[in-house]
C-alpha cells in the first residue's frame, strides 16, 4: 500500500475541501474518498459543487469545477480517531505552508476534529469561521464519512450548500 494521498491541487482554487487524514481503501487506491459509504462525491454534486457526481476514480476532475482535495495527515488509517494530537501539530506548519502557496478562496475542513486540534479550539459551530488560515476563508463542514451517522445525506447538503453559495459570491 502507498504510504499517504496525493494531494488534487492547483493555484487560486476556490476551495480545497480538507480531510483529517486518508482512509486505507484511498490510500490503497489513490483515490479520495474511495470508501464504499463515503457520501462526499455525491454531496458536493447535490450541494451544486459538480454538475454531475464525480465518481472517485476520476477525482482529479474535481480541478475543472475550481476545487481541490488535500488532508491534514498524511497517514491512511483505519478510522481518524486513530490520529494522535502530536500527528496533528506535527502536520500543522506543513499544511499551513500549502494552503498559503495554493492560495485558495477557501479551505473547507470535513469535520471538527482536524480544525479543531489545528487550532486548538475545542468548540466551533458548524459553517463560516471568524478567523482565516492565511487569505482563506475557513469553513467547518460535517464529514461525509458514512461512519458519521449524525448526519443525513439531507443535512450534508443543506450544510454543504452555504459555502457554495458564498463562492458564487465575488471576493
Amino acid at each position: 500500500m502507498k504510504e499517504g494521498l496525493d494531494d488534487i491541487l492547483a493555484d487560486n482554487l476556490a476551495v480545497i475541501f480538507c480531510g483529517i487524514n486518508p482512509g486505507l481503501r484511498a490510500a490503497a487506491t489513490g483515490h479520495h474518498f474511495m470508501g464504499r459509504s463515503n457520501r462526499f462525491w455525491r454531496t458536493l454534486h447535490l450541494a451544486g459543487f459538480t454538475p454531475h457526481e464525480v465518481q472517485p476514480e476520476n477525482d482529479r476532475t474535481i480541478l475543472q469545477y475550481q476545487c481541490g482535495l488535500t488532508t491534514v495527515v498524511e497517514r491512511p488509517t483505519a478510522r481518524a480517531d486513530q490520529l494522535s494530537a502530536g500527528e496533528f501539530k506535527a502536520a500543522a506548519v506543513g499544511f499551513e505552508n500549502k494552503i498559503a502557496r495554493y492560495a485558495p478562496r477557501c479551505v473547507a475542513f470535513l469535520g471538527k476534529a482536524a480544525y479543531g486540534a489545528l487550532t486548538g479550539q475545542r468548540e466551533m459551530a458548524w459553517g463560516l469561521q471568524p478567523h482565516s488560515l492565511g487569505n482563506a476563508a475557513v469553513w467547518v463542514l460535517p464529514n461525509p464519512s458514512g461512519r458519521n451517522l449524525g448526519f443525513t445525506l439531507e443535512q450534508l447538503v443543506d450544510a454543504y450548500r452555504p459555502l457554495r453559495q458564498a463562492l458564487n459570491d465575488p471576493r
